[in-house]
């Protein structure tokens, strides 16, 4: 007898926000009759308000204390879940699949898995905030609108995009973000390692948005041609017209409505 279509939906959120990120799709999906989990990352349980008054979570925070988490909450699941993650989020999905958790994954605007070498013009400038100091690699680092906008809302208008700052941004691990960078470049089963080769993953679509400009096309299409084995369904899609912050760009139920039907269509039973 086959497992039942999945029920329930965990969002993970990315660096530089918090779960309020999902605000939108959590009602969108819940109103569709699933059970949506958003969970945050240790310490990030707080409001966005607190964090920005008292960033020390976010350097206490770490890779491997963030992929514990999301296991620890998906494993008190009675089925395995539709596992969607944005940015930084992304990449803790591929983790999770690479992990055998889930029964199909989506990684929005992914932050890439390690050994992704991929670093257009418009990431180095998205992240140079953080990564122009080596001091900073022991902060927790808050971006300025200007630079914030650059990196996530760079097609929304300037009001709302203001409006989107103020709601979502948090300071971001300076700590992490090097790691990241460095693991991207010299690969060693680090903590954004995943196996390439796992057959037994379950199914994963990796979206891309034309117009991001911190995890543009070019790294999502690098991560989904890392995926050498055919036993596992990876698949690439692309929206044109689209920033960073897709979750919230004008026109996400679309893309919304898109990614689960995917992996329902898909959904390791």
């Amino acid at each position: 007898m086959s497992s039942p279509v999945p029920d329930t939906i965990v969002l993970v959120h990315g660096f530089w926000v918090t779960p309020r990120s999902w605000e939108d799709w959590i009602a969108h999906y819940e109103g569709k009759g699933y059970r949506v989990l958003a969970p945050a990352y240790p310490g990030f349980e707080v409001e966005v308000e607190a964090l920005n008054t008292d960033p020390s979570p976010v350097e206490a925070v770490t890779v491997p204390a963030i992929v514990e988490h999301l296991e620890s909450v998906i494993k008190e699941l009675d089925t395995p879940p539709i596992i969607m993650g944005h940015s930084a989020g992304g990449a803790f999905t591929q983790i999770l699949l690479d992990h055998g958790f889930g029964a199909a994954g989506v990684a929005l605007n992914s932050a890439p898995t390690e050994g992704v070498p991929v670093v257009p013009i418009s990431q180095i400038k998205s992240t140079f905030p953080v990564l122009k100091n080596p001091a900073n690699r022991h902060k927790a680092i808050a971006y300025d609108f200007e630079h914030w906008n650059y990196a996530f809302t760079n097609t929304f208008p300037e009001d709302r995009a203001r409006a989107l700052y103020e709601r979502y941004a948090v300071p971001v691990s300076g700590r992490i973000l090097f790691e990241s960078a460095l693991a991207n470049l010299t690969p060693g089963h680090g903590g954004t390692y995943v196996d390439y080769a796992n057959e037994g993953r379950a199914p994963l679509l990796l979206v891309g948005a034309s117009e991001d400009h911190i995890m543009p096309p070019a790294v999502q299409r690098s991560n989904a041609r890392h995926y050498t084995q055919e036993a596992s369904l990876t698949e690439y899609v692309e929206f044109g017209g689209k920033p960073h912050l897709m979750p919230a760009a004008p026109g996400w139920e679309e893309i919304a409505d898109y990614v689960l039907a995917w992996a329902v269509r898909n959904a390791r039973r």
